[in-house]
């Protein structure tokens, strides 16, 4: 077996069909073909599945895949570190961050990165959940995740600052007028939520539980972007990170009372090489304490 055939199999799995994945791999269909019957036939097992939907892999395929993945993922760390240089480094570098977290930062960080290092390919997945980041982890697919510290974050994490929690009310709403919203002022709205099991739904039912508030769900939906929208549109209000709030938003964004914050951490793999350790400087440098506030406008 090698590393070739393992590649080959995972764009099987990831595009559906041979010709597909040849396409992607610029390589001949045949090669392809070739490739995964050889590897099936050292196996001795059927790694796909024919499905009138195309390639689809079986159960012990997927098992396959998921080990080929690691590998794949540790051989390209391992070219990239041996090809580092102090201006050069290629590979792959693959970062997590759960979701409303780092939104402004991250992208900054990663163009900074970009700017040092510009032949590294740069892989993010964003995951709403703490176990689906520990997944990636277990999987030994992940170099940094960034995520909302809780009572499981590892004790070797690296703590980045605090994310600041702003409400967003919709045009015209009578609490625009202050410039800092109290949480009690907030009884009998109407919340824009996100997925039950995300950090940042977790956050919300807290300040809410808190302030002894009963939520009344008008939406639920999976990006902060899409919460500022539908909040700005009057659905409700909505409750995420400062630096979540586009520009053209921000208006509409004000500070709770009792203040809302979330502290932020990056983990790295046991092993982190010079893109993971570059990476976490300059989050180091971004600004975690935004928030966002407008005057008010008479």
């Amino acid at each position: 077996m090698s590393l070739r055939q393992y590649e080959y199999a995972l764009a099987v799995a990831e595009q559906g069909s041979v010709t597909a994945a040849a396409e992607m791999l610029h390589v001949a269909q045949p090669s392809v073909s070739q490739q995964i019957r050889g590897l099936e036939r050292e196996l001795g097992v059927q790694l796909f599945a024919r499905t009138p939907s195309g390639l689809v892999p079986t159960v012990v395929g997927r098992a396959f895949l998921r080990e080929a993945e690691v590998a794949v993922s540790a051989s390209r760390r391992a070219r990239a570190t041996a090809r580092a240089g102090a201006d050069d480094l290629v590979g792959e570098l693959v970062v997590s961050v759960q979701m409303g977290f780092g939104t402004h930062q991250l992208p900054s960080a990663l163009g900074a990165l970009r700017r040092r290092f510009p032949r590294l390919e740069v892989t993010v997945f964003e995951e709403p959940s703490s176990a689906e980041l520990e997944q990636l982890g277990r999987r030994g697919v992940l170099d940094l995740a960034l995520m909302a510290q809780c009572e499981q974050s590892p004790a070797d994490a690296h703590h980045l600052g605090d994310e600041q929690f702003v409400v967003v009310l919709g045009a015209g709403h009578r609490l625009l007028a202050a410039d800092r919203v109290e949480l009690r002022d907030l009884a009998g709205e109407a919340w824009v939520r996100f997925d039950r099991d995300s950090a940042l739904d977790a956050v919300l039912l807290d300040v809410l539980r808190g302030g002894e508030l009963a939520p009344t769900t008008a939406a639920r939906v999976s990006q902060t972007a899409t919460a500022v929208r539908w909040a700005a549109q009057g659905l409700g209000v909505t409750l995420v990170p400062a630096s979540a709030v586009p520009g053209d938003h921000e208006h509409l964004a004000r500070p709770v009372s009792p203040a809302v914050s979330q502290p932020v951490i990056a983990v790295l793999r046991q092993g982190a090489g010079p893109a993971e350790t570059t990476l976490l400087e300059l989050l180091r440098k971004e600004t975690w304490s935004k928030t966002a506030v407008s005057p008010r406008h008479s």
